[in-house]
């Protein structure tokens, strides 16, 4: 089959795309036949040794996956040749097939394709972790979103309005922002040319947001907690602009909560949290509340560039690989 392998730690312009053995469905996995898997930030990470999450050389890149189940191994009873179905680990998406153990899979949502659910849990089951069990997000509250027209950004946007958000949307550029209105925002900041600290003051009458989702960090993370109310919730999403130092007077200053937010980890540490977030978002998504918007699909000749677009900030909105 046709794959993206890195063999060696490095830019993206280091993956191969080659033909490797197929893989095989062993005791407890199911084989796929891959139809989208998405490009996210994490695996411009990996492919350079940076992320949490360790892979050996030469490796196949690609988390999560939507396809067609084509085999089943030994011990498999909940799924059958056919199935669609979504679901896969830090690796091997980036290829035509791909072996998962059958407890990391579940059913294709119902009402999304293959390239609107894949990265879906990535998005969304991040989104909702966060804003419900971490940022206890209520309704008529304030939420403000950096790096808001990214794939995880969009989905903040949208769970935000679903819990009946007041939605603010901050990001680099127009272009961006429109996208986020058309997704739902309330109000927008563009924070090339806008202070964003002040603006957002703005735009709540000087009390400030009470909850910031932030997928940038680097400078940005400081503006915004300066913005938030008293009691506001800062959460720790990612780190796209880089890691930040955040002068920690702030936090007793507004009498507010820095929380991390790691949706990954809460699989194997809350289990129950975890599996009721995957519940709701499919529920939304069957009833039409979430709608994972897809700007951009790239062949597997095309990885390099896509991840290259991804470091580049180029990338807007969801964008995923169609083998």
């Amino acid at each position: 089959m046709k794959a993206v392998v890195c063999k060696e730690f490095g830019p993206p312009e280091n993956l191969v795309v080659e033909d490797v053995d197929a893989p095989i469905a062993g005791p407890g996995e199911v084989l796929i036949d891959i139809k989208a898997a998405p490009i996210t930030f994490p695996d411009t990470l990996i492919i350079e040794n940076r992320y949490q999450f360790k892979a050996a050389p030469p490796f196949i890149p690609g988390n999560e996956v939507a396809g067609v189940v084509s085999a089943v191994g030994e011990g498999v009873t909940d799924f059958a040749v056919g199935d669609d179905v979504l679901g896969g680990s830090s690796v091997g998406g980036f290829a035509e097939q791909v072996a998962v153990p059958a407890s990391r899979l579940r059913a294709l949502p119902e009402g999304l394709g293959y390239a609107e659910a894949t990265g879906f849990g990535y998005a969304h089951g991040t989104g909702y972790y966060g804003l419900v069990h971490r940022g206890n997000l209520q309704p008529g509250e304030t939420l403000l979103v950096l790096g808001a027209a990214g794939s995880v950004g969009l989905a903040a946007i949208e769970l935000g309005k679903v819990l009946g958000a007041r939605v603010i949307a901050a990001a680099s550029s127009d272009e961006k922002l429109a996208l986020c209105t058309k997704i739902g925002a309330d109000e927008t900041i563009n924070y090339t040319t806008e202070d964003l600290k002040v603006r957002a003051k703005e735009l709540t009458e000087g009390k400030g947001v009470n909850v910031v989702y932030d997928a940038v960090g680097g400078d940005k993370a400081e503006a915004a907690l300066r913005a938030l109310a008293w009691r506001g919730r800062f959460l720790v999403i990612g780190f796209t602009a880089g890691i930040p130092r955040i002068p920690l007077n702030l936090a007793l200053l507004k009498g507010c909560d820095i929380l991390g937010v790691f949706w990954g980890a809460a699989q194997g540490k809350e289990p129950e949290l975890f599996h009721e977030g995957a519940r709701k978002i499919d529920q939304l998504a069957a009833e039409g509340k979430l709608n994972p918007h897809v700007t951009r699909r790239y062949a597997l000749d095309e990885v390099s560039q896509a991840l290259r677009d991804m470091i580049d900030r180029k990338i807007i909105g969801k964008v995923v690989v169609e083998p």
